[in-house]
């Protein structure tokens, strides 16, 4: 290809490479009362500082309202009672009243006008957690499995979760200086206009980067779906190492088949000790040679699927020094929490709540936030560990305190067995209407009514005791990671999704689109004769999400081979 035929490097590279302290002019509009919104331009650089700047779309009829997402790094997911207040302060505060649990073990608020952001993040920063690097083309929050129930060894693992985290946190001054000391950077400061990260270089990664640690036989993280991924091998109770798996990612675009899900692939074994010269390795391959033309094609999972394992195998030890062993063997059983009060192994006791679609609020008759809120206060000296499945885990709780916390619980109107339905229980979904830019339909407030919906059908049919990983997005960029569910609803218009089947319980499968568009109130008779055939058809024990994978699929791509589009 001749030098005039190269692609140019999109929009924010050119951004990034011209202001390499994300300072942008962050600072000076902060400080401007009378604009309520940053330029276009800074709000690539606030994703950065953990920021997303949306409107209401629900009011855009009358009048756009600016409003901000604010996403803090909450490393493995893990809070103590005095973090779990001040956030849960700043929410009633400066948010929308609700904390929203993340898939990345963070907690986002909602509806933050600009005049609250500095008081907000200054605050999270002195609770000793942060918001920088939870957004932008850097590597985001590291995520780690935080239930404590299957070996003493989940500690090693926390604990490299963390060293990794620390590892892979850009340096720039301009975080510190806008919402610590309230200065803008000086841009034309040789020493700011010519900054370099150690690490990312001046112009950071092509796009997001995603890292998690697992601990089997519970891949409660959906590890697959991480650019990087670390699977703990446990042998007596204690972590010889990792297998390494690169390469995974969800997002795509309707109508681009050149955009898909991946799965990671394995690559190899390494000692715990090489965590961080493999994950910083990893990092520099996709920073060096991932797509900085078009950020539809920009994530690592592109890298690893067009030049190779082989060749990102190579690359990764070559960069590390450091040699991959062979996988060692190791399984999945399920994605899932344990819900209910259970005993760790450290002896102490652990309650895992459900919370509905990821968000901590008082409804009547179930002040779930409130709830949360005087646990904090009256035990101090628990965890708040966040899951990935977008619930809360209430950690660390001696014998003594388990009646005081479930009757505190029960006074709310929160329960802690049979907290929801078997399809409940096994759902997630993002955001999307009416805060989130990108969403084409409803997703959270959708998909609650659309499961008791899809209950009722499957107890008619017999099937209401039996769990179907069902997920919902508003677009298809997959922030609940739809496409690893047995079901999966993803938006292309305002009450149309893509049906999507076929998806395992451990995570290990990707489903596939089967119709392309469904009108929400069609749903139900397209599942139902997918449900009968699977209570007709199936094996022993078969989950839905197997059966459309050995049945229902391959019919559909036989169909389709018979039928080809016109020329």
């Amino acid at each position: 290809m001749s030098e005039s035929t190269v692609a140019p490097i999109n929009k924010n590279e050119v951004l990034k490479q011209a202001i390499p302290t994300l300072a942008g002019n962050i600072a000076a509009t902060l400080a401007d009362t009378s604009v309520d919104r940053f330029s276009d331009d800074d709000t690539q650089f606030t994703k950065f500082h953990g920021i997303y700047q949306q409107d209401d779309r629900d009011l855009r009829k009358s009048a756009k309202k600016y409003m901000m997402m604010i996403r803090s790094r909450i490393p493995g997911g893990v809070m103590t009672g005095k973090q779990w207040i001040v956030f849960d302060d700043l929410a009633t505060a400066y948010g929308n009243n609700t904390l929203r649990v993340t898939t990345r073990q963070c907690i986002q608020f909602h509806g933050v006008l600009k005049s609250g952001l500095g008081p907000l993040i200054k605050r999270i920063n002195e609770s000793l957690l942060s918001t920088l690097a939870a957004c932008g083309d850097v590597n985001r929050n590291v995520t780690a499995s935080p239930t404590p129930a299957t070996t003493m060894a989940r500690e090693e693992v926390y604990a490299d979760s963390l060293r990794t985290a620390y590892a892979l946190a850009p340096t720039t001054k301009a975080y510190h200086s806008i919402w610590i000391d309230n200065v803008q950077l000086n841009l034309e400061d040789p020493a700011n206009k010519n900054f370099v990260d150690p690490l990312y270089g001046q112009t950071y990664l092509p796009r997001k980067f995603k890292i998690s640690f697992v601990v089997p036989p519970v891949n409660d993280m959906d590890l697959f779906t991480n650019d990087l991924g670390f699977i703990a091998i446990v042998e007596n109770d204690k972590l010889i190492g990792y297998n390494v798996a690169v390469g995974g990612g969800m997002g795509r675009s309707h109508g681009q088949v050149q955009t898909f899900p991946r799965l990671a692939d394995v690559i190899g074994f390494i000692a715990p000790e090489s965590v961080i010269e493999v994950a910083k390795a990893v990092l520099t391959t996709f920073r060096d040679f991932g797509d900085r033309t078009n950020r539809k094609h920009a994530r690592f999972k592109y890298v690893v699927e067009e030049r190779g394992v082989d060749w990102v195998r190579a690359e990764i030890s070559r960069r590390s020094g450091i040699p991959f062993a062979p996988e060692r063997a190791y399984k999945f059983t399920t994605t899932g929490d344990l819900y209910g009060w259970h005993r760790g192994v450290d002896g102490k006791k652990f309650l895992t709540l459900f919370v509905e679609t990821g968000r901590v609020k008082d409804v009547a008759g179930r002040a779930q936030k409130t709830a949360l809120r005087e646990i904090a206060l009256k035990f101090p000296h628990v965890e708040f560990r966040l899951s990935a499945n977008q619930n809360v885990i209430i950690a660390g709780v001696p014998d003594g305190d388990q009646a005081a916390i479930t009757a505190l619980l029960a006074s709310h109107g929160v329960p802690v067995e049979n907290q929801a339905s078997v399809l409940h229980a096994a759902s997630m979904a993002c955001p999307a209407l009416p805060t989130c830019g990108l969403a084409l339909a409803e997703s959270e407030r959708m998909l609650p009514g659309l499961l008791d919906r899809i209950g009722k059908l499957t107890g008619e049919l017999g099937l209401g005791s039996e769990e179907i990983i069902i997920r919902s997005t508003g677009c298809p960029n997959g922030c609940a990671r739809p496409y690893t569910a047995e079901v999966a609803f993803v938006g292309k218009a305002p009450g149309r999704y893509q049906l999507w089947i076929g998806g395992s319980a451990t995570g290990t499968r990707l489903n596939r689109v089967f119709k392309d568009v469904v009108k929400d109130p069609e749903i139900e008779n397209e599942l139902r004769p997918l449900l009968t055939r699977w209570r007709d058809q199936r094996l022993a024990g078969e989950r839905f999400g197997d059966f459309s994978a050995r049945v229902i699929l391959p019919e559909l791509a036989q169909t389709a081979a018979a039928n080809p589009p016109p020329a």
